[in-house]
């Protein structure tokens, strides 16, 4: 959900209701940690992470075309200023030929301190980024679309806790589907929203309460769920 904490503070709250069942807040300033720390995402930070949720750094690598060293620099910055656990690198290639690349990123990002590191190619890409992530997405679009979407069989090889699936544009009371469809193919992991357009990570999964409302799910969502934050991509 890309909103910023002074927008939308409800928001935020609720993510620190929901602690026990995400698996970590992408925080997302401004495509990236932005260029100076901004006080209200800091305190944001501090309280979801003294409700015990993991923080990531949301870090755009451009499919790979981005610089190494502008990508480094942006964990850099999320870890010094917002002391985050791991980092979502973004927009991530899937092509075999740049797995280099992207050990040499997460190789940088852990020797930075993250000890998790998520990779979002939105596709299944190569075989090869499962062995590197220790979470990877493997689907990022619209309901619709995921319905009918496939798995190939190397995903078996792996545990469900090393795959994530982003589903957006959810009809209401749908998310029970998305969890048990998530299940069965392969991934603990998922996030499911109402929104579309061109940011439909604007809005919070029905079945999390903002302001004391919440739409009622039918029980079957995993705790592993992952939540974005920040004020747009």
């Amino acid at each position: 959900m890309y909103v910023h904490p002074a927008v939308d503070p409800a928001a935020w709250r609720a993510l620190e209701r929901a602690a026990a069942r995400l698996y970590a807040v992408v925080l997302n300033v401004a495509d990236g940690p932005g260029d100076r720390p901004d006080p209200a995402f800091g305190t944001a930070a501090d309280r979801l992470r003294a409700a015990g949720v993991p923080l990531l750094g949301y870090v755009d690598t451009a499919y790979g075309r981005r610089p190494a060293r502008a990508v480094v620099a942006d964990i850099r910055r999320h870890r010094r200023w917002y002391r985050v656990d791991g980092v979502f690198l973004d927009q991530v290639a899937a092509r075999a030929a740049l797995l280099p690349r992207y050990r040499r990123l997460i190789t940088a990002a852990r020797l930075l301190g993250a000890r998790t590191a998520v990779l979002n190619p939105g596709t299944h890409p190569d075989p090869g980024y499962a062995r590197l992530a220790d979470l990877l997405v493997t689907f990022e679009g619209r309901f619709d679309a995921y319905r009918t979407s496939e798995v190939p069989a190397w995903t078996a090889a792996h545990p469900p806790r090393r795959f994530c699936h982003l589903v957006y544009a959810v009809p209401e009371g749908s998310d029970g589907l998305v969890a048990r469809t998530a299940r069965r193919r392969g991934a603990a992991v998922h996030y499911a929203v109402p929104g579309a357009g061109h940011n439909p990570w604007r809005s919070a999964p029905a079945d999390i309460e903002v302001d004391g409302h919440a739409e009622d799910g039918d029980g079957t969502e995993e705790r592993d769920g992952m939540e974005s934050q920040g004020e747009g991509t």
